[in-house]
């Protein structure tokens, strides 16, 4: 992404830098002060101030040691820079923009921040926040603009898919040319039987038992080569397709979380089935096909040429009109089939988050609406998908019809030669007869425009993943570090957007096994930090050290082979007890998952269970109660032996006993290992060793639950306001505040 423009003359020279003072950073921005767009205003970080520029004059500059915060937040359809001075309460707009410039300027803002406290360091510039210049369409990773792509890069991918196929390739070609040459041989034998034969009645009946004969043969060979090319398409196709698939779900698995997040399971789900099903069907359908075409097109041209050029010409005079309809609409059909596609996604992405939240449904008894809301998508859908069949029904007659008026002067010239004599009745029909060969190719290549537009957009999806570069790889030299559990946040800032910082400078260590309680409200960057430790995501700023080594340093299998988590919405996958558990170390022996079992106070219930730990569980596994999945969760935790363990609301939502028995299984599971924990039930958290408390984006306390309690900050307002949402009535109130004097004691 550019984050420096050039400056008109004008305005540059209004600046009057100085010798030592350099622009650092120059991005536009399109808000007038009014609300009107403007095209000719920019914001302007050198080395020591920030300047706003509108009308190429400077409308206002400060020094950046003097503000104590540049920020960018975005609107609605809009964005707003922020500045503030230190000594000064009240936060200052400074210009406003569009969403286009939103990831720009808010890079810019961190750019200058960095600039203020005296930081050379360059502007983090997230890969996957990258723009097209031309068109502002989000880029993933650093390839280029699937929108901009010039056409030898579409044709180049598709043949980096199909260059490992390159002996079925030469099959099909082979077949493709001998399938030809057989079509084109017949023609001229008919004309030789008509001509010799047929023509005075100057052949006898065997001549004519003979022509069947040999017609009877070729079309025997002919239907042999068709089976024998039909059969290697559909091999290639599904064996291309295979691969696709399989590429397709790897790259899913190696992407950052932040992509999948992004993406709606429907749509993801479309991209591995139905796209690189739509690949298969155009090798198949169309690409094989198109050897034989192209073959028989050329043969029957120089054939033609070779019996009457003029006539030849007169055949193909109406080509190039097709030729132009063709190329007319061309933009028009890929912008039907990519929005039928988008309008396929939305269909897709819906049922599949109807079907898994059927509970959900059911329960506050919204069929009827979700049915509604589904049937508006398929109308939709269907009529985007009617008016495209309706275009294509009424261009490819048209197409034909202008294609095939050739054939009617071919006729009218042919007929005029045999009356004068020039040519016989056998020649007339071998040149007709090919240039039913010319026609038929063609009028079936007028059909190729709508298969590749179809495969180009279900070739770009496939590449919008394929070329998506992992914001989180492992290194060149990664190591296999062994963790002991001594973690740091030494200046750690991290947002999901660059535009909306979720933490900033955090600053924590913790020592190896020790429990840690993170505390606050929601949304104040708890369930981050836990997703930085799994190395989920990257931090933006600072670091992030596991026993002094960068996380980055350490291999991601590795460590993530280290881990132990426990999430409040628990994931079970389809399959047996015995494979969830197993999921976190799959060669484990039976052994050892019924003594994690055991552990998470989980044995006693699936022993009772129909199968035991054969027993199936449904998706999600709904079939089970949320204690039961929470415990089976802890055993897959536990089986692991891991080295650091992630709490996150795990007892939450559960009745007395299922949470008695879960904490016991966690007093058991948190022993000697680092762990992090979250939960909005303060008093689970008592046994911590320390409790980090968050609040507006950074670290307010820190300290042990008596310690936080004698301080009578926000984690004792927080303690204060869950005791008193606990009492029943106002009259509890007096033993509500007994009771916080009590933990306060």
């Amino acid at each position: 992404m550019e984050l420096l423009f050039q400056l008109p003359q004008q305005t540059r020279d209004n600046l009057s830098l100085s010798q030592k003072e350099n622009i650092r950073y120059c991005v536009p921005y399109d808000i007038a002060e009014d609300g009107s767009y403007q095209d000719n205003g920019y914001i302007i970080v050198t080395t020591s101030r920030l300047i706003i520029t509108d009308q190429n004059q400077i409308s206002l500059q400060k020094d950046l040691k003097l503000l104590e915060k540049i920020k960018c937040e975005p609107l609605v359809n809009n964005g707003i820079l922020i500045i503030k001075e230190f000594g000064k309460d009240l936060e200052k707009r400074v210009v406003r923009f569009t969403m286009r410039h939103l990831t720009r300027v808010s890079l810019v803002a961190k750019g200058a921040e960095l600039l203020r406290d005296g930081s050379n360091k360059a502007v983090d510039n997230r890969e996957r926040e990258k723009t097209c210049l031309k068109c502002g369409r989000a880029l993933p990773g650093t390839k280029k603009c699937p929108k901009c792509d010039s056409k030898l890069v579409t044709v180049n991918k598709f043949w980096s898919l199909i260059k490992d196929y390159k002996l079925r390739l030469i099959m099909i070609a082979l077949i493709a040319v001998t399938s030809s040459a057989f079509n084109l041989y017949i023609p001229q034998y008919q004309r030789s039987f008509i001509d010799n034969v047929l023509k005075d009645k100057a052949g006898t009946t065997n001549d004519v038992l003979i022509f069947v004969g040999v017609m009877f043969l070729l079309t025997i060979l002919l239907i042999l080569v068709e089976v024998g090319k039909n059969w290697w398409f559909v091999s290639l196709g599904a064996k291309l397709s295979m691969d696709i698939r399989m590429k397709m779900y790897h790259k899913i698995q190696e992407l950052s979380l932040s992509f999948i997040m992004d993406k709606r399971p429907g749509e993801l789900m479309n991209r591995v089935a139905r796209d690189t099903g739509m690949i298969q069907r155009f090798m198949q359908e169309c690409f094989g096909h198109m050897f034989s075409c192209i073959v028989t097109m050329v043969g029957a041209t120089i054939i033609m040429t070779q019996i009457d050029v003029t006539m030849m010409l007169t055949s193909i005079v109406f080509l190039p009109l097709v030729f132009f309809l063709s190329a007319a609409f061309r933009k028009n059909i890929r912008k039907r089939f990519h929005l039928q596609w988008v309008k396929s996604d939305k269909i897709n992405s819906s049922l599949q988050d109807v079907i898994s939240g059927m509970r959900v449904v059911k329960s506050f008894g919204k069929e009827q609406s979700e049915s509604e809301k589904f049937n508006r998508l398929t109308e939709e859908y269907a009529e985007v998908q009617k008016r495209n069949e309706i275009f294509w029904a009424s261009l490819y007659p048209l197409l034909t019809f202008v294609m095939s008026m050739g054939i009617y002067f071919v006729t009218y010239l042919g007929g005029r030669s045999i009356l004068g004599g020039d040519m016989t009745v056998g020649t007339l029909v071998q040149f007709t007869s090919y240039a039913w060969m010319l026609y038929g190719p063609l009028g079936w290549m007028t059909h190729l425009p709508r298969m590749i537009t179809q495969m180009v957009t279900s070739l770009e999806r496939i590449y919008d993943v394929l070329d998506e570069e992992p914001i989180i790889s492992n290194k060149e030299n990664a190591i296999n570090h062994d963790v002991k559990g001594d973690i740091e946040f030494r200046n750690v800032s991290f947002g999901y957007k660059s535009y909306e910082p979720v933490l900033e400078k955090i600053n924590v260590k913790v020592n190896k096994g020790e429990m840690i309680g993170l505390v606050g409200a929601s949304g104040t960057g708890k369930s981050t930090m836990i997703n930085l430790i799994m190395h989920l995501y990257e931090v933006d700023d600072g670091e992030l050290l596991i026993d002094g080594i960068n996380i980055n340093d350490i291999d991601l299998e590795t460590y993530h082979n280290q881990l132990g988590v426990v999430l409040q919405e628990t994931f079970l996958f389809s399959g047996s007890i015995l494979n969830n558990i197993r999921f976190s170390k799959p060669k484990a022996t039976e052994e050892e998952v019924i003594r994690a079992a055991k552990m998470a106070n989980a044995h006693d219930f699936i022993c009772k269970t129909p199968d035991g730990y054969n027993t199936y569980v449904g998706e999600h596994g709904h079939n089970l109660s949320g204690g039961e999945r929470q415990r089976i969760a802890i055993a897959r935790a536990i089986l692991n032996n891991p080295k650091l363990l992630i709490l996150d609301e795990a007892t939450s939502s559960l009745d007395t006993e299922s949470e008695y028995l879960i904490q016991k299984a966690l007093e058991r599971l948190t022993t000697g290992r680092t762990t992090f924990a979250i939960a909005h039930r303060l008093s689970t958290l008592r046994g911590a060793d320390r409790l980090v408390v968050i609040d507006g984006h950074q670290i307010a306390e820190i300290g042990t639950h008596n310690e936080l309690m004698e301080k009578q900050g926000i984690y004792y307002k927080l303690v204060t306001a869950q005791l008193q949402m606990q009492s029943l009535n106002p009259e509890e109130n007096d033993e509500t505040e007994a009771t916080v004097d009590a933990e306060i004691a």
